[in-house]
């Protein structure tokens, strides 16, 4: 039982406050009910009443006695109870004033489709909805559809039939072609909403809510803009672990404005926006087309739960009835990059017994136009018999030897055979009909073209990455050193001091190398030919000269960059050329010295590029990519949010074309990648440490098998703050909560869990007595999966915690003792808890020790109640939850609910 909830720890139900009544209301009231035609109150009625809402119903219009045959009633106060949920059609000017006297008698949810709200309208609105913990889907949007509770509050020209796919969406228009779209294919909807200008419920909140209702399967968003970044995010993060959650993203052209760096220049917003659905384990899409597609590949693919130590099977084997229609899918994958599975010599051998001996031998697999069912079956079946085949996509063009419903009849229980590796394309129309119908019944995605099967698994496989990125569980590693950040913060309140923002070169290197990343040696001189000639001779020739000005943000733009100066008439010439130009081209900037740094002769290096800048909705981001000074006609970079781990860096790096180069070629040995990695996490740790960094720009840092090397840097600080961990969209590892104490003799640590503790945690887990686990969660259970622990150490410390006991053990290395852990609702008002302990450490005091420190941080938190549900037989949990001021109520025979109040 509870086969989908985390090992030992129940999942509390992420109750969204009132939410339940916006989608399964008992009775709806319709304000501005109309008899008028193509009014918005008459389509509205004429919806709620044809979608057959078996709850109560009332038309609210002061103007008329009956409606469509029905009772009208005058206002609020006259209806015969509080409608649960509410949807507003009347003017604008009149919806505060309604929401005030909803909320007053009684009314949770409301949904406003009134459109032309200005700003004071819609303030006055939300202060009503909040005296009265009222919630507001809208205004101006086109409503909501919950087929299954046969409601349809919405202006929507069509209903939607039943089904586990929920849709939100930004644009009420989208909604509507998704809808007729659906329709016609018979795909069913959980809820379909539309968010209209989002003022109250918004993306977050029905990620939320939809991640732990059990009507949906899956989720798909369309998405204009999103306004609450970390809220987005922690409940994007929490439903992508749940369900497919599929995005739709509107605004991949954009304006990018001057930008000091080449960091700001390539880090484009819709590239932000991508690292977010990204890291959130969701899957974006890029028009209609694609969104149409993978809603059917959504609506009937039935994939294994998602499993590193069983990756998906990321080749495609592709078998088709003629040759034409395996060539234009062998050039879908070449374009989409999907790898064709080389086929084994026992699926060769098997083929050769099932095909003709003219068979091409090769994938695709063509097994003629004369084929009968028997053929078809037994090439499928061989090829879903190996798992090295990948994913297999059967494509049939109809003939006149056997038809297609019958060779679809005889295929289709093959798919359950290998759940998950089978789609279908049927060339035409109406005479393959039947046989679409017969796979996607089968639950077998199905396409009408070679290219959009191809572009369909192509999205699948993109999806799996970013869900294994979702739940990447990094191996142990040594602790990175923590750096003592005093003399980084000294030097930017150095430069804010000066009234500067932008750091010098060498006041660059310095704060980089305080954070970890490797500088080359660089010394300042004055504005002189003869001060530059004598720091290259202690450096040693061959030099570099760089102008040095406040003014000059990229050098090369005015000669400002001399290599390979080998002598000091070299450095002479090279001085003086540089304050001409920079005095003809640049009369109002201020040179204040040279830079003198050796030549750095790496003739296999890269030059990559790394850089960071504050996205005005995700906050802080890290982009990686080729460097040199084509840098931005390249365009070859990737981006991620903080914080990053070794994994999320590889992954970054992974994401660009460089990559490649950086593993070697030919004669060039591969890079040194885990100075690149330690390069990407130094950065990220200094963008957590110092939140007035605005902007880094290194490029180029060199990489070679040696390591990396920043050549060069732009730094860029605001008094304003605009970083830190305070503006992360994904919380960090909350260091700060990290306490040792002596315990009975030992040592012990008590801190946040971290993903790295997975193969610990399971092994603390596999200690436990049975009969333990059973007082914490109700039931046993013999196998610890991988996405169990994954969920349990890879948490969202901006919702959750769970405080870990870990001491030394006695085979070396820590062991974990006991851990608490809570989740804590969107709204902050209430935390569930669950505490378990060695079963041989019960009763020495570490629970209350855990319990002690998990009261404290939520305290701190401002939540305001810790819940929990203890069997009636756990006298122990409940004789220390009466000890530490929890009071305990009996709801049902055989539990026991208890709760404290925190603050």
């Amino acid at each position: 039982m509870h086969d989908g909830l985390p090992l030992f720890y129940a999942e509390p139900a992420m109750s969204i406050r009132h939410l339940d009544s916006m989608f399964a209301p008992r009775s709806v009231a319709v304000f501005g009910a109309s008899d008028r035609p193509a009014s918005v109150g008459a389509t509205v009625w004429r919806n709620l009443r044809q979608g057959g809402f078996g709850g109560a119903r009332w038309a609210v219009n002061p103007k008329h006695g009956q409606i469509a045959g029905e009772e009208a009633y005058a206002d609020v106060a006259s209806l015969p109870e509080a409608p649960e949920l509410a949807v507003i059609c009347t003017p604008a000017a009149t919806v505060a004033r309604l929401i005030e006297d909803l909320g007053a008698r009684g009314t949770r949810a409301a949904v406003v489709l009134s459109a032309g709200m200005d700003e004071a309208m819609r303030r006055a609105m939300l202060e009503a909805a909040g005296r009265h913990m009222l919630r507001i889907i809208g205004p101006n949007g086109l409503g909501l559809l919950s087929p299954h509770a046969h409601l349809n509050a919405s202006l929507a020209h069509t209903c939607a039939q039943p089904g586990d796919l929920a849709l939100v969406s930004q644009s009420g228009s989208l909604m509507s072609a998704v809808l007729d779209w659906a329709n016609g294919r018979g795909i069913g909807f959980s809820h379909c909403i539309s968010l209209g200008e989002h003022v109250d419920v918004d993306l977050g909140d029905l990620l939320d809510w939809l991640a732990s209702d059990a009507r949906t399967r899956a989720i798909l968003l369309y998405v204009e803009s999103i306004t609450s970044a970390r809220k987005f995010m922690s409940a994007a993060r929490a439903a992508a672990r749940n369900k497919p959650v599929l995005v739709v993203k509107a605004g991949r052209s954009h304006d990018q404005a001057a930008a000091l760096s080449h960091t700001g220049a390539l880090a484009g917003s819709d590239l932000v926006y991508d690292a977010a659905i990204r890291r959130a384990g969701m899957l974006r899409v890029d028009t209609l087309e694609e969104f149409f597609t993978a809603v059917e590949t959504l609506a009937h693919f039935h994939g294994q739960p998602i499993d590193q130590a069983a990756p998906w099977p990321a080749q495609l084997t592709l078998l088709s009835n003629g040759a034409g229609a395996g060539v234009l899918a062998a050039d879908a994958a070449a374009l989409a990059g999907v790898a064709l599975a080389p086929l084994s010599e026992a699926t060769l051998r098997a083929l050769n017994v099932a095909l003709p001996a003219n068979w091409r031998h090769g994938n695709p697999v063509d097994i003629m136009g004369d084929a009968p069912v028997a053929r078809y079956v037994l090439a499928l079946k061989t090829l879903l018999g190996d798992p090295a085949n990948g994913s297999v996509l059967l494509m049939h063009a109809p003939t006149a030897i056997v038809p297609s419903g019958e060779i679809a009849a005889a295929l289709a229980p093959l798919g359950k055979l290998a759940p998950g590796r089978l789609l279908g394309c049927w060339l035409g129309d109406a005479a393959v009909q039947g046989a679409r119908n017969t796979f996607r019944a089968a639950g077998i995605p199905c396409y009408d073209q070679p290219e959009e099967a191809v572009r369909a698994f192509s999205m699948l496989q993109t999806y799996r990455y970013n869900q294994q990125e979702l739940l990447q569980t990094p191996a142990v590693q040594a602790a990175r050193p923590a750096h003592d950040w005093t003399l980084s913060r000294a030097l930017i309140d150095a430069v804010l001091s000066q009234g500067r923002e932008m750091l010098s070169e060498p006041e660059a290197g310095q704060l980089l190398a305080g954070a970890g990343v490797p500088v080359v040696e660089t010394r300042v001189v004055a504005p002189q030919a003869d001060a530059a000639v004598e720091a290259a001779r202690l450096i040693g020739y061959p030099v570099v000269l760089k102008v040095l000005s406040p003014q000059v943000s990229h050098k090369r733009d005015v000669g400002g960059v001399a290599l390979g100066l080998a002598s000091d008439e070299a450095v002479r010439e090279a001085a003086g050329g540089m304050l001409r130009r920079v005095a003809e081209l640049l009369p109002m900037a201020g040179v204040t010295g040279f830079t003198v740094q050796p030549m750095v002769q790496r003739p296999h290096a890269l030059a990559l590029v790394l850089g960071t800048r504050v996205d005005p909705v995700f906050g802080p981001v890290v982009l990686f990519g080729q460097g040199g000074s084509a840098v931005e006609v390249l365009a070859d970079r990737a981006i991620a949010l903080p914080p990053l781990n070794g994994p999320l860096a590889l992954a970054l790096i992974g994401r660009t074309r460089v990559a490649r180069l950086l593993a070697g070629w030919r004669d060039v040995p591969a890079a040194k990648l885990d100075a690149v990695v330690a390069a990407l996490e130094a950065i990220s740790d200094l963008l957590a440490a110092e939140p007035r960094i605005a902007e880094i720009d290194i490029n180029p840092l060199l990489a070679d098998a040696q390591g990396v090397l920043a050549l060069d840097a732009r730094v860029r600080v605001s008094a304003a703050a605009p970083g830190g961990t305070a503006h992360f969209a994904i919380l960090p590892y909350p260091s700060e909560l990290v306490e040792t104490f002596e315990w009975q003799g030992r040592q012990l640590t008590l801190r946040p869990v971290r993903p790295e503790d997975e193969a610990q945690h399971r092994a603390f887990l596999e200690r436990l007595d049975p009969e333990d686990v059973r007082l914490r969660v109700f039931y046993s259970r013999r196998s610890i999966e991988h996405s169990e622990l994954a969920r349990l150490t890879q948490i969202d410390y901006g919702r959750e915690m769970a405080f870990i006991a870990t001491g030394p053990a006695a085979a070396g290395g820590d062991e974990t003792l006991g851990v608490v852990r809570a989740v804590c609702d969107p709204d902050n008002l209430q935390a569930e808890f669950g505490i378990i302990v060695r079963s041989d450490l019960q009763g020495s005091g570490l629970g209350r020790r855990l319990m002690h420190k998990l009261i404290s941080y939520l305290r701190a938190r401002s939540v305001q109640r810790l819940v929990a549900t203890v069997l009636v037989d756990n006298q122990r949990m409940l004789q220390l939850a009466r000890e530490l001021g929890f009071s305990v109520e009996a709801p049902d025979a055989g539990v026991r609910r208890i709760s404290l109040e925190l603050n």
